[in-house]
């Protein structure tokens, strides 16, 4: 943890209001798009973003620093979004994710780990953020990322708009790092291929 976070985790476990009230600032719409992936509308996506803040409050002095303060709120999220999921009944769990697809047929050898090494890996974007505020393409990206099968957007979400890495996620969401290379490859390579059509083919230029 970094210095400035390691007083800014200091500060809110002293109570000071200014430090909630930036942390609130910098995270809460991460929180509230992280718990839309498994509620069923942004209003209840909302509450969750409250219970969150409220379990900051009540317990920062058990936050251990071992991760980041990001990771450790969106931990928080994840625990209260999914059982406020199952009260909706929405909720399809990650414990679920063996080697299969969404569908639930095989995952193909393509897109296996294989001594050490993949032979279609997972792309990274150029830039992520950059992308994601695009004037040009923030809408068509918004409308082909709704449209993921509901794994693949959360960990496309996860990695690429919320910039967690590949352990972080693997450890919020309880899945192997093989299947969260696939969901993050499959869900970046969908994302690819509607915004090609969408821009009519056209290369996607940082």
């Amino acid at each position: 943890m970094e210095l400035a976070e390691q007083a800014l985790v200091g500060a809110l476990a002293a109570g000071d209001e200014r430090a909630f009230n930036e942390v609130v600032g910098r995270y809460h719409r991460s929180i509230v798009r992280l718990a839309r992936q498994f509620v069923r509308s942004e209003a209840s996506a909302e509450e969750v973003a409250q219970e969150c803040w409220y379990a900051v409050v009540t317990g920062i002095e058990r936050f251990e620093r071992r991760s980041s303060l990001k990771t450790w709120l969106f931990s928080i999220v994840v625990n209260k979004a999914r059982t406020r999921a199952e009260r909706e009944a929405r909720v399809t769990p990650f414990s679920s994710l063996a080697s299969d697809d969404e569908d639930g047929s095989a995952i193909p050898l393509e897109d296996r780990h294989e001594g050490g090494a993949w032979s279609a890996p997972p792309r990274a974007w150029d830039d992520p953020e950059r992308r994601l505020v695009s004037l040009e393409l923030r809408g068509e990206l918004r409308d082909a990322l709704e449209h993921l099968p509901p794994r693949q957007r959360l960990v496309v979400t996860l990695r690429d708009v919320e910039g967690l890495d590949a352990d972080e996620v693997c450890e919020l969401l309880g899945v192997s790092s093989g299947n969260e290379r696939v969901l993050l490859h499959r869900g970046r390579t969908c994302l690819r291929e509607a915004l090609a059509a969408s821009a009519g083919s056209a290369p996607l230029a940082a």
